[in-house]
């Protein structure tokens, strides 16, 4: 039990950085490997207790999704129910159920890309390690353990908050459709949490290797880089130390520097190659959540709803907005991890030409044209099963389809079968008058 907490609080490699993470989505069921082997020589191994789990698990989840849907029982018809939010409402149901199947079905059939790029990260650091570049794991896990116990309290306070709620109001949900509308929160914003956490680590290689080659520009412009220097230069960074330069040529520096980049491009496609079909299916499920949400708050706020509920219209919009935050966090999470890692990679060539600028070595430049070539051909990019790509630009199309549908929405409120007899029956008595008046 001992050597148990010791590693989920102490980390002295890549893998023991991880291993809290790691261990919190294999008891979710989404990572179904164990860490194994002493220190130095660890490595993962798959685990049939925890393909067992997600079996288990994900056969627990569809009996819920489809006893609710069959039932006709959710969280949002306890509020209210109207046309649009049993459509809705049914949506999210299918949609949820067949996500949860993708993030299971994924995790399971793909995890030998997973394991390969936490080896890959493993294999960077160690590569890092030789031009002089040593991170803080320690930092590193307390960092995944504060967004645990963040997303861990967030849940729990959104969870309880809106079931007193509920209770409050004299209204008990079932538990099928309890575990329906809740559980699935967990598991996405997990699932990016451990996205998250590789584009942290993949900005963190490309901190570091800009700031080798910043560094080595530096002493070229101080006059003090020698082919025999044997001083090192200690500078403490945000979760890591660099000595660099250490009896190192700059030619072999530059070269060690191409691998490392080379490693970490090979790093993020494998990242963008098992968390294809997850980010595909987490942003689609948080777009229909968000648009519904959305409308349910508009139309009570703009007074267009002719719902008869128990709760107030505090109450209402407080719950809706809330479970709209929250999948706009993950979208957010996702696009700005993303968008990092992107942008610090593109600085990497700016440093590569400064230094083929300066250079006068005809050896040192010939490995920077080397090197400026392969970040032609070797970029950083995520996409969603390559229909789009996760960057800023996502924020733009999600808001013009948000408000595309939420326009159409509101339109198809308006001219409901209500308003529309209300009208008839205003036209009827206009009628009635003008014939009594020709009488």
């Amino acid at each position: 039990m001992g050597k148990f907490y010791k590693e989920m609080f102490s980390a002295s490699d890549a893998y023991g950085a991880e291993q809290s993470l790691l261990f919190f989505t294999y008891l979710l069921g989404l990572t179904p490997f164990r860490l194994k082997g002493p220190l130095g020589g660890r490595h993962f191994r798959l685990s049939r207790l925890g393909y067992l789990n997600a079996l288990i698990q994900m056969s627990f989840f569809s009996y819920c999704f489809l006893s609710a849907l069959i039932e006709q029982q959710s969280i949002v018809n306890y509020f209210f129910k109207s046309e649009i939010s049993q459509v809705g409402d049914s949506l999210q149901k299918f949609i949820g159920m067949t996500g949860m199947c993708i993030l299971f079905t994924c995790s399971a059939i793909r995890v030998r890309l997973l394991i390969k790029l936490c080896d890959l990260v493993y294999h960077i650091d160690d590569k890092l390690l030789e031009i002089g570049v040593c991170f803080n794991y320690n930092r590193i896990m307390q960092l995944r353990h504060v967004k645990l116990l963040l997303i861990c309290s967030v849940q729990v306070a959104y969870l309880a908050s809106s079931l007193c709620m509920l209770l409050w109001n004299n209204v008990r949900p079932i538990y099928t459709a309890t575990v329906a509308f809740y559980v699935p929160q967990i598991f996405l914003l997990s699932c990016v949490l451990l996205f998250e956490a590789f584009l942290h680590r993949c900005w963190q290689h490309l901190k570091v290797l800009n700031e080798v080659l910043k560094n080595l520009a530096h002493q070229w412009d101080s006059r003090s880089l020698k082919a025999t220097q044997k001083q090192r230069s200690l500078q403490c960074l945000d979760s890591f130390s660099m000595y660099t330069i250490v009896t190192k040529d700059p030619a072999e520096i530059i070269q060690e520097s191409m691998e490392i980049h080379h490693l970490i491009c090979e790093a993020a496609a494998t990242a963008n190659k098992y968390f294809t079909y997850q980010l595909l299916t987490i942003i689609s499920i948080a777009f229909l959540i968000i648009v519904f949400d959305a409308y349910y708050v508009l139309e009570t706020l703009l007074g267009k709803s002719k719902r008869e509920s128990k709760f107030k219209t505090v109450e209402f919009v407080t719950f809706f907005s809330c479970q709209m935050i929250l999948y706009l966090i993950a979208i957010i999470s996702i696009v700005e991890g993303s968008n990092r890692a992107i942008k610090k990679s593109e600085k990497t060539g700016g440093i590569v030409h400064a230094l083929l600028n300066k250079t006068k070595s005809v050896e040192v430049k010939e490995k920077l044209q080397q090197f400026s070539m392969q970040l032609m051909h070797l970029k950083i990019n995520f996409t969603a099963a390559g229909l789009f790509n996760i960057d800023r630009t996502l924020y733009f199309t999600i808001s013009g389809a948000l408000t595309t549908y939420l326009i159409i929405l509101l339109q198809f409120t308006s001219n409901s079968p209500s308003n529309n007899s209300h009208l008839y029956s205003c036209c009827e008595a206009l009628n009635n008058i003008t014939a009594n008046h020709t009488l």
